[in-house]
């Protein structure tokens, strides 16, 4: 059994808004890019409770690197923004803005349980975060913003970043509630640098 099905196994979900499939490909996605060596931090926009973010810790540790790779997670802390006319989709009307919200003390107290270092935490919208809150290199960064705007403003904010042989996964990617995020990833990759699994965009560069 590989390092992450032994975590998957082992430890549940916190939550109901990632399935243990997205979970593994997110870790199957950061192993290769760890053992391909490619140098940078680990970025996760939008965490929410953390159910993703304990498991990257997780990975980190049971691979001895999570003394030497930094891992930055991005949220606002206050819940699902407002939508735009790209977000529109009668199969994703429960998607309202401040949907989804758990404090930062709420995300935190998950690492604490868990007995696990908590990443860097940067609490903000997206649109209000600079190139300056960003590592200078990024080798891996899951993107999880729902709605176009958040997931546009974390692609420009990330996308300069990103190191040779890095990966990119978007969240809901081909979730017909949530078409935005398409969209979005749509302005800065064709449909040809996409795979799909799980609901998941993954994008390798």
């Amino acid at each position: 059994m590989n390092v992450f099905d032994s975590l998957l196994a082992k430890h549940s979900l916190i939550s109901d808004q990632v399935s243990k499939q997205q979970v593994e490909v997110i870790l199957r996605e950061l192993t290769r890019v760890l053992d391909g060596g490619v140098e940078g931090a680990v970025v996760e926009f939008g965490c929410y409770i953390g159910t993703t973010s304990l498991f990257i810790r997780r990975l980190l540790d049971a691979r001895g690197q999570s003394a030497y790779i930094p891992f930055h997670v991005y949220d606002s802390f206050e819940g699902l923004p407002t939508k735009s006319t790209w977000d529109a989709s009668i199969t994703g009307e429960q998607f309202t803005a401040g949907e989804l919200a758990v404090s930062k003390k709420q995300f935190l107290r998950e690492f604490q349980k868990a007995h696990l270092q908590p990443p860097i935490v940067h609490k903000g919208w997206f649109k209000d975060l600079s190139p300056t809150d960003i590592p200078d290199k990024i080798a891996f960064a899951f993107l999880d913003g729902d709605f176009y705007e958040s997931i546009r403003d974390s692609l420009r904010l990330v996308v300069p970043h990103m190191a040779h042989g890095s990966t990119i996964i978007i969240d809901d990617y081909s979730r017909e509630a949530l078409p935005g995020a398409a969209k979005a990833t749509h302005e800065y990759f064709s449909t040809a640098e996409i795979t799909v699994v799980h609901n998941l965009g993954v994008i390798h560069l």
